[in-house]
C-alpha cells in the first residue's frame, strides 16, 4: 500500500470509530468488537483485557511474526463528553468542512487508530521480518486506569519490541517526554440540619469549601516557583479541581460534598509531597468534625497515578519514530499526561508521535487538519516498509 492508499483506507476507519460514541463515562465494547471483527477478517488474533465489570475492555492482537523487534502501535479508545459544548455538527459523524475534518475523537485520538487499522491488511499478507503490534486501551482519559492491566499482559506474552509509539495529537511530530499527573478525590461527609441552625450540623459544603481554597492557595504557590529549567510548558506543576458535587437543596446543610482534583507535574516532583500538608488539613478537619458527628468526616482517596514520560535522546523509539516521521527538529515534551509514561515505567522504550493538535482536544468542533490524515499516511508507509 501507498500513501494515498493507506490515507483512504484510514479515512474509511476513521468515520466508522468516530460512531461510536466512546465516552469513558459508556462502555467502548461496541468499538473493541468492530476492530476484532476487521482483524479477524485478515486470520489475527486479538485478545480483550475486560475491566471489573465487563462493561469495557483493552485489546490487543500482533500482526505478523510471533518475534522480538517488533513495534507497539498505542492508542486510547475513550473520549471525554461532548455535554454542553456548542458543535456545528454532529459529534458523532464524521464530517469534512473545508481542510478540516471534524467529530469528538478525531485529533484525540482515533486517527491514529484508524491509520493503524489501515495497514493491518498490508502487513498481514506482506513477507515482514517483525511483527506489529496494536494496544489499543480504555479510560485514558480519566486518569490513564485502563491501559496499566493490559500492559502488564504485554510485559508477560510479546517477545520483547523494539518500541512503543503512543499516537497521542503531536502534529506528527516526536514528543519524548511528558508531565505526569495523579488525580485524587475528596469526600467531605456532613450532618444534615435545618440551614438555620448551623450549629446542629455540618455543612459538607461550607469544609469542602475550606479545602478547595487550600488547594487554590497550593496551585498559586506552584505557579510563583517555576523551574527556570524546566523545558515544559508551563514550567512548573499544576493543580486544578476538575469536579466539584455536593448538597441536596439550599436550606438543608449539605450532607455531602465530593470533589477531585489533579496534580501534573514533571519527573522527579513527587506527588505526595507536594499534596502532604493539604492531606494534613483533612485529617485535622476529620478529626474535628467525628468529635462532633460520629458517622461524619473527610476522606481522602487516590484516584491515579500516572507517571511521566521521560526523555532518552537517541532512544529506539525516538530513532525509529523520528526516521519514520522525517522529524529532524529539536527535543520535545508536552505538558499533558499520556500513558506513555505508563510503558516506559513498565521497561519499553516509548515515544508519542501523532496526527493533530493537542490545542484542538476536548474543544467542542474538534477537528484533524486534512494534512495531518495525509502525514500520518506517509508515516505509515514508512512503518510497513521499516518492518521488513
Amino acid at each position: 500500500m501507498d500513501a494515498s492508499q493507506i490515507e483512504s483506507a484510514a479515512l474509511a476507519h476513521l468515520e466508522r470509530l468516530i460512531a461510536f460514541d466512546t465516552t469513558s463515562r459508556d462502555s467502548n465494547l461496541a468499538l473493541i468488537g468492530y476492530v476484532e471483527d476487521f482483524l479477524g477478517q485478515y486470520g489475527v488474533a486479538s485478545r480483550r483485557v475486560v475491566n471489573e465489570d465487563g462493561r469495557k475492555a483493552n485489546l490487543y492482537a500482533t500482526v505478523g511474526p510471533a518475534v522480538a523487534g517488533g513495534v507497539v502501535l498505542s492508542g486510547h479508545t475513550d473520549v471525554v463528553p461532548v455535554d454542553g459544548q456548542d458543535w456545528a455538527s454532529d459529534p458523532f459523524t464524521l464530517t469534512r468542512r473545508g481542510e478540516r475534518y471534524y467529530g469528538r475523537g478525531t485529533c484525540d485520538m482515533k486517527a491514529f487508530l484508524a491509520l493503524a487499522l489501515a495497514v493491518v491488511p498490508e502487513v498481514a499478507r506482506a513477507p515482514v521480518a517483525r511483527p506489529m503490534h496494536l494496544a489499543f486501551s480504555y479510560d485514558e482519559e480519566v486518569g490513564c486506569l485502563g491501559a496499566p492491566s493490559m500492559i502488564r499482559e504485554l510485559v508477560k506474552e510479546l517477545p520483547a519490541p523494539l518500541a512503543v509509539i503512543v499516537g497521542e495529537p503531536t502534529n506528527m511530530e516526536v514528543v519524548s517526554g511528558h508531565k505526569g499527573i495523579s488525580s485524587w478525590r475528596v469526600t467531605v461527609r456532613g450532618h444534615e440540619a435545618h440551614s438555620s441552625l448551623t450549629h446542629l450540623g455540618v455543612s459538607a459544603n461550607m469544609v469542602a469549601v475550606k479545602l478547595m481554597n487550600a488547594l487554590a492557595t497550593l496551585a498559586g504557590e506552584l505557579e510563583r516557583n517555576p523551574d527556570p529549567a524546566s523545558p515544559f510548558d508551563p514550567p512548573h506543576a499544576t493543580l486544578t479541581i476538575g469536579l466539584v458535587n455536593g448538597g441536596t437543596a439550599v436550606n438543608i446543610l449539605a450532607r455531602e460534598c465530593v470533589f477531585v482534583f489533579d496534580l501534573r507535574a514533571p519527573g522527579g516532583t513527587d506527588p505526595d509531597a507536594v499534596i502532604a500538608p493539604f492531606v494534613a488539613l483533612c485529617a485535622a478537619e476529620d478529626a474535628a468534625i467525628k468529635a462532633r458527628f460520629a458517622d461524619a468526616g473527610v476522606e481522602v482517596t487516590r484516584r491515579s497515578a500516572t507517571p511521566p514520560l521521560a526523555p532518552h535522546p537517541d532512544s529506539a523509539a525516538e530513532l525509529l519514530a523520528r526516521r519514520l516521521a522525517g522529524d529532524n527538529g529539536p527535543a520535545r515534551v508536552v505538558s499533558y499526561a499520556a500513558e506513555a509514561g505508563q510503558f516506559q515505567e513498565a521497561g519499553f522504550s516509548t515515544i508519542i508521535c501523532g496526527p493533530g493538535s493537542i490545542e484542538q482536544a476536548h474543544q467542542p468542533n474538534e477537528y484533524l487538519e486534512v494534512a495531518q490524515l495525509t502525514r500520518g499516511a506517509t508515516f505509515m508507509a514508512r512503518f510497513c516498509e521499516a518492518l521488513r
